[in-house]
């Protein structure tokens, strides 16, 4: 009896009508010795079970780094030099994020589908995981977003999906070179009427390799030799220095 109510009940279930099929042109990214940034592309399409829809689909694309704690504080000029004054923890800010989108956010998102799914960046850096004693948390993390935006670390493209007859979408997303190593996460919202109606979700991951990878590495298990070996490199770049000018010199 209760396996027969269990299957009525799958049955009453509404079936998905419209899902996202995700695609990554990689879904690694290696970060060298010369490593100046890469551009990661994005597409999909969207897969359907029954006819499409009077009301148009939208889509927003994120990719988030690992998220991490830090400090923002408030400079203050006193006695004539610049000091930290005020600071705000931040128990949680994503290390890079983008957000693409196939129309302007504030016409195909709603504020309660943002809450509920942390589609932007503020909700990113969400304020119930911010803490401190100065006032105004806003306005630090405003703050944070400036500073990484400039750094290209934080990225809003609205319109920048390409959305074909409401089925193939592609967009690209510029990496910088400043990437923190650990896993990304891509995720594709399909939105309808202000609200999500399906989503998914892929992994990307940055690691260093080569030189990168073995100095880090050389930092974390081994910071005696690491600061050695920096001693060492250092006075043989003096040195050769020292001798190609007193060559030049002489010459």
């Amino acid at each position: 009896m209760v396996r027969w109510l269990i299957f009525l009940l799958l049955l009453a279930l509404p079936a998905r009508a419209e899902q996202v099929v995700l695609g990554l042109s990689h879904s690694e990214v290696s970060i060298t010795a010369d490593f100046n940034g890469s551009e990661l592309l994005i597409f999909g399409a969207v897969k359907r079970e029954a006819p499409m829809a009077d009301l148009p689909l939208q889509v927003i694309v994120t990719v988030a780094g690992p998220s991490q704690a830090l400090t923002v504080f408030r400079k203050d000029h006193t006695g004539g030099i610049w000091r930290n004054a005020s600071g705000v923890t931040m128990d949680r800010a994503p290390s890079f994020y983008a957000l693409a989108s196939s129309a302007p956010l504030d016409d195909i998102l709603s504020r309660s589908e943002n809450l509920r799914h942390d589609i932007t960046i503020k909700r990113a850096i969400r304020a119930v995981g911010i803490s401190g004693k100065a006032g105004g948390v806003g306005e630090f993390r405003e703050a944070l977003i400036r500073l990484r935006t400039r750094e290209g670390l934080y990225q809003v493209l609205e319109g920048e999906v390409s959305f074909r007859e409401q089925t193939l979408f592609r967009t690209a997303i510029t990496m910088p070179a400043n990437l923190t190593e650990g896993t990304y996460t891509t995720r594709i919202f399909l939105i309808r009427d202000q609200e999500v109606v399906n989503w998914v979700s892929s992994p990307i991951e940055v690691r260093k390799v080569g030189l990168e990878r073995f100095l880090f590495t050389l930092s974390r298990e081994q910071s005696l030799v690491y600061g050695l070996l920096s001693i060492a490199i250092a006075i043989a770049a003096g040195w050769g220095a020292s001798t190609a000018f007193r060559m030049l010199r002489n010459g």
